[in-house]
């Protein structure tokens, strides 16, 4: 299909504006289908007649509800345009395939897989839709010209009478020179006359069709409602009726065609013959069913692609009260690897050889395969017992799989991942269960795959929860979304202040304040976590000097700010902080960058070099959560630090009493070390005075916690310092 459009040409990105791109897309589809058309139009004022079309498939794509009705329309609007050749068709289905998405969707509410799945499985319907509509204008067009033969047959028939001989050559030129198939039967259902266009679209033999009666031409296909509307039409009770209908051909093949049945009267008015008109759509009926089938399976493997799945998933979700489902989401462990290493050729033998086994798997009634893309398949079940239907289907599937595939001379042994959701139908739709399985899924593959997990629900919201946090966090850095809060850094020996850490929140619109732990992680994986990085040192650094110029007599109070280990690579950070310090006119020595232990553990010279750099220019670099990784002590010595701060844990122990002797000689013997290397030692997670007490006698130089104060807004720190901690 896209074949046909290939030749077009398209730009790599869509214009900017809804209208630009509308517009670029009806260029596309009127290059596409001009060549096939018959009209006197110039393709300029071809383009123009699209781009009504074209809007009416952009505002259907992404309308809700979404309704089909207006592919209909331009599937008819096409056949009017005088679009009628089959070519045309198959084209303009291309271009929607390939195209429409990508000028036409709703661009603001792109971002998301789920999105853009149901965006392709709306265009596939869409497509359905113009090949239905354009299917019926033409069915209807050709109807106007049979109508319009069979008044002329009539006609015909009537001056027959009147005239005799001259009429009935007329007629007799009609009858055998007509495009359809034309039979003349009594009311009794004898076939009497049929014209040579009927005879061979039977088979070409006139005696196949003459002399039978009409009630023999049945078919299993067949409504009752045809045969309902015959018996009223012999009776005299309607003058014509239409339906398709399917006939057996003497060889055992199957015809399909439009008919038109009519009651012929004679001059009393008396039902006295019945004239059939046929319209061969059997080649027609196959080209919809192709089409049908390239639009519903996937090219590769012959599975159910997404598009029928969304339907069968979507029926048995409605299937009504007591129904249950079942459905397994597979994703292939390490398929990348085979790729990689094999070629895709040879990963494309893999997959058409997984999906065989797949489907050998689910061949109980109501058990479907289908392939969603790439190394992703689904399989459903339904029926009452779903719980342990699909529990045995899942294991079916892992069993199918642990067999090695032979591939390129090599065996290859091929896991899977499985997310299962199971549950009555009508509480969900088939997008979130779609999405809940595929959560699962990741949940499965995360707990080292080759297994299934069922689904759960607060599982799923927390990683529902992580993805929308995830894409808000480049817009709320942009909203101004992120504020700092400041705990202080207390000397043990005197209770003043010695600075403070700052430390990130995010004001979430819909979840309140969140911590770091919440985001940094998700800031990380995405890369924001730099721009972050750098707003939070711009903002530290401005609030300390802000706090010196204000409390020049209070002494200098220094900034603590963390870095990530993605910013610890980022090649831009000693100039970020050289740059930020002189801005805010602040010295390198009030400035203190806490790394954490675990990020320098087996650290080469290349990642060190920055934070060399910057302890040379003066500013402290602190080893945060120290005690909780597995670096030697003896790397101290090569590591640029001037601090050394440990880990709450430490401290939490002596929050029992008596505290414990073991934790107090590694805490004694930690800031012995230290201070022999003059290193600054700092404890996190000081919340009672006798925690204080005791690592003030361990010689440990400062420390922060809610004994001293919970962070808080900037002023905060300052009327500590004049109130005194301790």
């Amino acid at each position: 299909m896209l074949g046909a459009v290939g030749a077009v040409g398209t730009d790599d990105d869509a214009p900017g504006s809804p209208e630009d791109r509308l517009r670029r897309f009806a260029t596309i589809w009127s290059r596409a289908i001009f060549p096939a058309t018959a009209t006197s139009l110039t393709r300029p004022e071809f383009e123009q007649l699209l781009l009504p079309l074209a809007r009416r498939l952009g505002t259907a794509l992404h309308g809700r509800p979404f309704d089909t009705a207006p592919a209909h329309a331009v599937g008819e609007a096409l056949v009017a345009a005088h679009c009628t050749d089959p070519d045309a068709l198959v084209r303009t289905l291309g271009v929607i395939d390939s195209y429409l998405v990508l000028y036409c969707a709703d661009t603001s509410a792109e971002g998301t897989t789920l999105v853009a799945e149901e965006n392709r499985a709306r265009c596939a319907r869409l497509q359905h839709g113009i090949a239905a509509g354009f299917a019926k204008a033409l069915r209807e067009r050709t109807l106007r010209e049979q109508e319009a033969i069979a008044r002329s047959a009539l006609s015909a028939r009537s001056e027959a009478q009147q005239a005799l001989h001259a009429t009935e050559e007329r007629f007799r030129a009609v009858f055998e020179g007509a495009a359809v198939g034309i039979g003349i039967a009594a009311l009794d259902g004898t076939i009497l006359e049929v014209n040579e266009t009927l005879t061979r679209m039977f088979g070409g033999l006139e005696s196949q069709v003459k002399g039978r009666k009409v009630t023999d031409w049945g078919h299993p296909e067949d409504s009752a409602q045809v045969w309902r509307m015959y018996e009223e039409l012999v009776r005299g009770e309607r003058d014509h009726y239409r339906s398709e209908k399917a006939f057996y051909r003497g060889d055992g093949t199957v015809l399909w065609t439009n008919l038109t049945v009519s009651l012929l009267r004679d001059a009393e008015g008396r039902p006295q013959y019945q004239l059939a008109l046929m319209e061969d759509t059997t080649e027609r009926r196959l080209l919809n069913l192709r089409l049908r089938y390239e639009a519903t399976h996937d090219a590769l493997t012959g599975l159910p692609n997404r598009t029928l799945f969304f339907e069968r998933l979507e029926k048995a979700l409605a299937a009504g009260e007591n129904a249950r489902f079942g459905l397994c989401y597979l994703d292939l462990d390490g398929f990348k690897a085979v790729n990689d290493s094999l070629g895709h050729s040879a990963g494309d033998r893999l997959l058409v050889e997984v999906a065989d086994r797949l489907q050998a798997c689910a061949t109980a009634p109501g058990e479907m395969v289908a392939r969603l893309g790439g190394d992703e398949f689904v399989a459903l079940t339904t029926g009452a017992t779903t719980r342990r239907d699909v529990d045995d289907l899942a294991a079916r599937i892992l069993s199918a799989l642990a067999t090695p595939i032979h591939l390129e001379g090599r065996e290859i042994t091929v896991r899977g991942s499985i997310g299962i959701v199971e549950g009555p139908a009508g509480e969900r739709g088939p997008a979130d269960v779609l999405r809940s399985a595929d959560i699962t899924m990741y949940r499965a593959k995360s707990a080292g795959g080759n297994r299934f997990e069922f689904a759960d629900r607060e599982a799923d919201e927390r990683a529902i929860t992580r993805h929308g946090l995830t894409n808000a966090l480049p817009a709320a850095l942009e909203r101004g979304e992120f504020f700092i809060e400041y705990q202080p850094l207390v000397h043990l020996g005197d209770g003043s202040v010695h600075g403070a850490e700052a430390l990130v929140r995010w004001s979430h619109p819909q979840h309140g304040v969140l911590g770091p732990d919440r985001f940094i992680p998700l800031a990380e994986h995405t890369g924001l976590i730099v721009p972050l990085g750098r707003w939070v040192l711009e903002e530290s650094v401005a609030q300390a000097r802000v706090w010196q110029e204000r409390h020049a007599d209070g002494g200098p109070l220094r900034i603590n700010v963390n870095l990530s280990p993605t910013q610890l690579h980022h090649p831009g950070l000693v100039a970020d902080t050289v740059e930020v310090l002189e801005r805010a006119g602040l010295s390198p020595g009030a400035l203190c960058l806490e790394v954490t232990e675990s990020a320098l553990i087996g650290a080469d010279e290349g990642l060190l070099k920055p934070l060399r750099q910057l302890a040379d220019m003066g500013v402290d670099i602190a080893l945060d959560d120290f005690g909780t990784g597995y670096s030697n002590l003896a790397n101290l010595r090569r590591l640029p630090v001037s601090v050394l701060k440990l880990d709450r844990s430490f401290t939490q122990s002596m929050q029992r009493a008596p505290a414990d002797p073991v934790d107090l000689k590694i805490v004694e013997g930690i800031v012995s070390l230290a201070h022999s290397l003059e290193l600054a030692v700092t404890v996190e997670g000081v919340e009672t005075g006798a925690q204080a007490d005791q690592l003030r006698e361990l010689g440990c130089d400062t420390a922060q916690g809610w004994y001293y104060a919970r962070p808080g807004a900037p002023d905060r720190i300052h009327s500590l310092v004049l109130t005194d901690a301790i």
